[in-house]
């Protein structure tokens, strides 16, 4: 015979009064659910207000899930197609269809005819009948017997959960039983100095109130003790191998500031620095001669100048005798960064190369050639950069654009590309607050350019919903009648090539519909196209020969 015993939070689920080793099982398989500590870190995911019963005349189609008080008056199987059982619910203003297709013997074993029952689920709507599938259950008596309560919790279920009956009231029962049980075993994660600083509940009330909540405000205070706990160790982590990485990972010390730093920012520096971009580029020179791998995160609106500290860098490197490579998501945004340089260092002596997926087998070999030898100065592309058969002879610096496009191990790979460990600045015109920022990318160091070159207009953000969307048509061709062009971007909405293009041509074509030919030229651009013909498309539009360019974040 089984039995249950005594639990801490070490304790085997399968020892839990109303779990077992069958519904164990299929909870370890299902959700990672191995023991009793496990179980209270299974959080609902949002609450639902059973305190409210429904008439049957007060159901309607908007309804997503409600209870109702009633009685059984009928219930009949039927075999013809899929075995169901059917069950008539009624009370003083009308009648619905309960429908089981499961369990079906012993849920006709349980129900009483004309007994008051309690039913919750979402009603469906057919030929101006009303049903209810699979509904919850459960008799008049023991619903008054409970604490009426507009917090009830909703567990994240999946189908083999439901299918071996493992539903949100089992749940509830369970945690009412376990939790007064266990409640002394859970110990406290945070020092008590930051509970009293953040004014957090303690650890075992939190998991209490997130399970059987007392009031609105206690359901509040637990939640944001659990998720700031949450994030306090995904910080604490991150900080953590922050520390490891400078104690044990050495980096090039760049021990000058030489000819081609001094040479472009006295001649060729198109306007005169900021003095956030000066501030940065001192934080950047004093990582890279530290003797440690410099890691860090600069983030600046677009047209603050970032691209230019970047540059100056990368000539600090150049100027210590090492090699430099850029790397952004876009071909388009390659090929705009590897003009600017060009433009930027016409008169210096540096050799500067472009590698992407589109450049020819001939060229891409003569690149990676030069690049091995160390010909290559900087090296500016997309992800062909991280492709294994890219090496270089000394890579010392890698500058990382619009960073959130790539994951974690891209940025590592680039890590293997020298024989030793080369710095990194990532960039992103993606304000990010300073806590944020410190929680997702706390294993960086983070560098803010704060303020515009002089004469730079404000970048002005604005929020329109889509039922505005003839407001901001209107505001377009206002700007375009005095001389001015739009972009307008369709994001990815689903991680699909092909959803994204058909998002951006159905989008194209009402921009169209709104600003006709031949008054009006509308361009479409996205990473279908071919090299050639993007560059066409942007041309065209630097010529001011397209007024809207519609594209896919490919821009």
């Amino acid at each position: 015979m089984f039995e249950y015993c005594a639990m801490n939070l070490q304790t085997d689920i399968q020892y839990i009064k109303g779990i077992g080793p069958k519904k164990a099982e299929i909870l370890k398989k299902s959700v990672d659910i191995t023991t009793v500590g496990d179980l209270l870190e299974y959080f609902p995911f949002r609450y639902e207000d059973r305190s409210r019963l429904l008439k049957i005349t007060d159901i309607n189609s908007a309804a997503t899930t409600i209870q109702v008080l009633g009685k059984i008056v009928d219930i009949e199987i039927i075999t013809k197609g899929r075995k169901r059982l059917v069950a008539t619910f009624r009370d003083d203003t009308g009648r619905v269809k309960l429908i089981w297709f499961q369990g079906v013997t012993w849920i006709q074993r349980t129900i009483q005819l004309n007994k008051s029952y309690v039913i919750y689920g979402k009603p469906n709507f057919f030929k101006n009948e009303i049903s209810f599938i699979h509904p919850e259950l459960e008799s008049y008596d023991t619903f008054k017997q409970k604490p009426v309560t507009p917090f009830h919790p909703v567990y994240p279920l999946t189908e083999s959960l439901k299918k071996y009956y493992i539903n949100n009231k089992v749940l509830i029962r369970i945690f009412q039983t376990i939790i007064p049980e266990i409640y002394q075993e859970i110990p406290e994660t945070l020092p008590q100095w930051i509970l009293d600083k953040f004014n957090l509940l303690s650890k075992q009330k939190a998991i209490k109130e997130i399970h059987l909540p007392s009031n609105t405000k206690q359901l509040e205070k637990a939640r944001y003790r659990l998720k700031f706990e949450e994030l306090f160790f995904i910080q604490l982590k991150i900080l953590a191998a922050k520390a490891d990485r400078k104690r044990k990972q050495e980096g090039v010390i760049f021990k000058k500031v030489g000819t081609l730093f001094n040479r472009f920012y006295k001649d060729n520096l198109p306007f005169e620095l900021t003095n956030a971009q000066k501030r940065v580029i001192r934080e950047i020179r004093n990582d890279c001669a530290t003797g440690t791998q410099m890691n860090r995160l600069l983030q600046g609106d677009v047209g603050s100048g970032k691209t230019l500290v970047a540059l100056m860098s990368m000539l600090i490197a150049l100027d210590n005798s090492y090699q430099t490579a850029l790397m952004v998501p876009t071909e388009i945004l390659a090929q705009q960064h590897f003009s600017s340089f060009k433009k930027l260092l016409n008169n210096l002596d540096i050799q500067i190369e472009l590698l992407t997926g589109s450049t020819t087998a001939r060229e891409k070999n003569r690149i990676k050639e030069a690049t091995a030898n160390g010909n290559t100065q900087i090296l500016i592309g997309t992800h062909a950069l991280i492709e294994d058969t890219v090496q270089f002879k000394n890579l010392a610096l890698v500058v990382i654009d619009e960073q959130h496009r790539f994951g974690v191990a891209q940025r590592a790979k680039m890590w293997e590309k020298s024989t030793f460990v080369p710095h990194i600045l990532v960039m992103t015109a993606t304000p990010i607050p300073r806590t944020l920022a410190m929680t997702l990318y706390g294993d960086l160091d983070i560098s803010t350019i704060d303020e515009m070159p002089p004469g730079r207009k404000p970048v002005i953000t604005r929020h329109i919903r889509a039922a505005s969307r003839l407001r901001a048509y209107h505001f377009l061709k206002e700007q375009i009648d005095k001389g001015k062009q739009a972009y307008i971007i369709y994001p990815l909405i689903e991680e699909s090539e092909k959803l994204d293009f058909e998002n951006l041509v159905t989008g194209y074509k009402q921009v169209q519909s709104y600003f006709p030919p031949p008054r009006y030229v509308v361009g479409m651009l996205h990473g279908k196209m071919k090299p050639k013909e993007k560059e066409e498309e942007m041309l065209l539009f630097q010529r001011k020969q397209i007024h809207i360019l519609v594209s896919t974040t490919v821009i």
